[in-house]
């Protein structure tokens, strides 16, 4: 194989819910994950070296997940075949929609292909840990549950389409906020996973998703740790929004809408507004390509 294109898709926490801080620091979670219509898009092409290219000026290599991807894929696997990467960014970075995470996650099954490696997708799951929380959850899309710090991912039937606006606030969100959001959580921020697994049984059984369905734990802290945020809730509600939710750990706002034209006619309310909206819908999982492990 000489070239391929791949999407990268962002995605959306219908629920997040934390359950405990862990001993190691870390903190256990329990969310239902979907993947969105926004996407990078990465070409992979033969190469004798890995030669990353992004649009995004000044990315140093320790805040690409590209590289540190097919870094980590080559050493894991003894592979000494290089690759050009070129990546086109869509997802607005530091934004709660795992933007980093699904370019990481796209360059482990690119270069999976490429390279002819043949990993299974269990493997890119136990490789995708090392990565990031959410790269486990991106080698699926789709809909799904992720546990322990979320790189524990179970498939879940897809959820009906949703049209939804996102709302992307013009706040510097600073270095590490992930890691600062968590540390205003406490134990009366944490719930036993009680709204995720409603939201699970719901999709076992068919069933439609709702505003009364989602749930993330870092609204509780949000609006105080991003100053602002709290006005562009208030004018997302005044362009039409019926219902405003958090993205992951922020800042991005996003509400459900009943259909396209609805959710077209929102943008436009916010872009009266000079506001920067997007309308998405959700995506199914892509194929997996499980196979043998196979020698570069």
């Amino acid at each position: 194989m000489m070239s391929l294109i791949l999407r990268a898709y962002a995605k959306i926490n219908l629920t997040l819910e934390v359950l405990f801080k862990r001993d190691d620091g870390y903190h256990e979670i329990a969310s239902v994950l979907q993947t969105i219509s926004m996407g990078d898009t990465l070409t992979f092409e033969a190469s004798d070296r890995l030669e990353p290219q992004s649009d995004i000026p000044d990315l140093r290599p320790d805040d690409n997940l590209v590289l540190q991807a097919a870094r980590l894929l080559s050493e894991s696997t003894g592979c000494i075949k290089g690759a050009r990467i070129s990546l086109i960014k869509e997802i607005p970075v530091a934004a709660g929609l795992g933007s980093g995470a699904t370019d990481a996650a796209a360059t482990l099954n690119g270069l999976n292909q490429l390279w002819e490696l043949n990993l299974s997708t269990q493997r890119l799951v136990e490789l995708a840990a090392n990565l990031g929380s959410d790269v486990a959850f991106f080698l699926y899309g789709g809909t799904a549950l992720a546990r322990g710090r979320g790189e524990t991912v179970t498939p879940l039937p897809p959820a009906p389409e949703l049209w939804m606006v996102l709302l992307r606030p013009d706040i510097e969100p600073g270095p590490g906020k992930t890691a600062q959001l968590y540390s205003q959580l406490h134990a009366q921020n944490f719930t036993s996973g009680q709204f995720t697994q409603r939201l699970v049984d719901h999709l076992h059984e068919g069933g439609g998703i709702s505003t009364s369905l989602l749930f993330n734990v870092f609204e509780q802290v949000a609006f105080t740790y991003f100053p602002g945020l709290s006005d562009y809730r208030t004018r997302f509600v005044g362009a039409g929004a019926d219902s405003v939710h958090l993205a992951g750990a922020g800042p991005t706002l996003y509400t459900l809408v009943p259909g396209e034209a609805q959710g077209k006619t929102i943008v436009n309310n916010l872009a009266a507004d000079e506001l920067d909206a997007y309308l998405v819908h959700t995506v199914g999982a892509s194929p997996s390509d499980a196979a043998h492990n196979k020698q570069c």
